[in-house]
């Protein structure tokens, strides 16, 4: 019951003290809301950041490996990521992946694929510079991807090079605005390709795996479009373990099937590179902490002096309640009454410019979402977090001042000026 009424004293007169010196407390309060508003809009930033980018990794695949040319990260160790070693390697083919998946006892489904950009043109409408992705036929299983309109090609029609194509859904926006693009044709590079599918629409992700904005052809017939075997086009395979399969036990199987296929001698080093998601997420997890500690940095600052303008205002409000303190001595008011109530005054201060700076911060990530694809969104651990923020400062804030105005002598206290 004591508890209950110091608090909401403590509101009345946090109350009065934005009344009545509104210029000053608010000036007071900046602190508290600049530093709130640093820490936690880097926390927000960092969390939604680490969130697009796990569900990006999500896409790629964690049971999957992406056997290529270029590995994506420095060798295990090193911080020097040596491109001429790899600038020699050959690429991988379509060939290699057949054997790789008759001989692979691990994998469960398995894609060849490799991407180029072309204008592509139906009518008056052009689309410059479009990513062309050529696969053989296992890509809609291996990605698990949707088809909206129409149908993916059969397997028949990648062995014969058949003049077919899915495209995205923003590219079939921009390329058919008016009409079913199923059944019509479009041309890229004097070719002349039928529209049998429409992808659907699953956005843009930080790797690209989106369809949105791609054209997708069987990769026999995109053999005569460009020349795979003398250029590098990021030709991939991507293999899929089956299910309940040991990761290490996988990627050694990989590694001793394709030494074997390139006919790697033992002391030989590989000439491809087994890159995996988990890989990525772990050189992230280093990243996300050094975020984490600069937020913290450059929040604190803002904090302690956001700390000493509560000070301050806690200072001036004993120092215009000294009367008033005097009397409710005289009347019995015990020291931990006075103590708590100033405290839980300048808790309640340092809260409100707190909820202010994540009031801000949610304006903000309203704004950001509204503009860019990738969400931002302020979540109920960093307002917790803000808030916690808040009211340790506010209790260190005000224990000083409370406990100057808890041990004042009354009579001295009454006959203040």
């Amino acid at each position: 019951m004591l508890l209950t009424r110091l608090i909401f004293e403590s509101f009345g007169f946090a109350y009065n003290s934005l009344k009545v010196n509104k210029l000053r407390t608010l000036l007071s309060l900046l602190g508290i809301t600049i530093g709130i508003f640093a820490i936690i809009s880097v926390f927000t930033v960092i969390d939604s950041l680490e969130r697009y980018i796990r569900e990006s990794l999500n896409a790629l695949g964690s049971n999957m490996v992406y056997i290529q040319k270029w590995p994506w990260a420095p060798p295990e160790g090193e911080t020097e990521y040596p491109w001429w070693k790899y600038m020699n390697r050959p690429v991988t083919d379509l060939d290699e992946t057949s054997e790789l998946l008759r001989r692979s006892k691990l994998t469960g489904e398995g894609v060849f694929f490799f991407g180029f950009q072309r204008t592509i043109q139906y009518e008056n409408n052009t689309a410059e510079n479009t990513e062309i992705l050529a696969t053989s036929f296992e890509l809609l299983e291996v990605w698990n991807l949707k088809i909206e309109q129409g149908r993916y090609f059969s397997e028949s029609e990648m062995s014969s090079g058949a003049p077919v194509a899915l495209i995205g859904s923003e590219l079939a926006s921009q390329l058919f605005p008016s009409v079913n693009p199923v059944g019509k044709s479009f041309k890229v590079q004097g070719h002349r390709l039928l529209v049998i599918g429409v992808y659907e629409k699953t956005g843009q992700d930080m790797f690209g795996t989106s369809m949105d904005k791609r054209v997708h052809l069987p990769v026999n017939y995109a053999f005569s479009m460009v020349d795979v075997r003398n250029r590098d086009y990021g030709q991939t395979i991507c293999v899929k373990s089956k299910p309940n399969t040991d990761p290490a036990e996988f990627t050694a199987e990989l590694q001793s099937i394709m030494r074997g296929i390139r006919r790697l001698k033992p002391m030989e080093e590989n000439n491809f590179a087994l890159n995996e998601v988990s890989l990525i997420s772990t050189r992230f997890d280093a990243f996300f902490k050094v975020f984490n500690m600069a937020g913290w940095i450059i929040g604190g600052f803002s904090i302690l002096v956001g700390g000493f303008g509560i000070a301050n205002i806690m200072f001036v409000s004993v120092k215009e309640r000294t009367r008033i303190i005097g009397i409710q001595k005289s009347l019995g008011a015990k020291r931990f009454f006075i103590l708590l109530e100033f405290i839980f005054e300048s808790i309640v201060l340092s809260v409100i410019g707190g909820a202010i700076g994540l009031l801000l911060i949610f304006a903000g990530t309203l704004i950001f979402s509204y503009l860019s694809e990738m969400t931002i969104a302020l979540t109920s651990a960093n307002i917790v977090l803000g808030l916690l923020i808040s009211t340790v400062i506010g209790f260190l804030a005000g224990l000083l001042p409370a406990r100057s105005a808890a041990r004042l002598d009354p009579v001295t206290a009454i006959n203040a000026l």
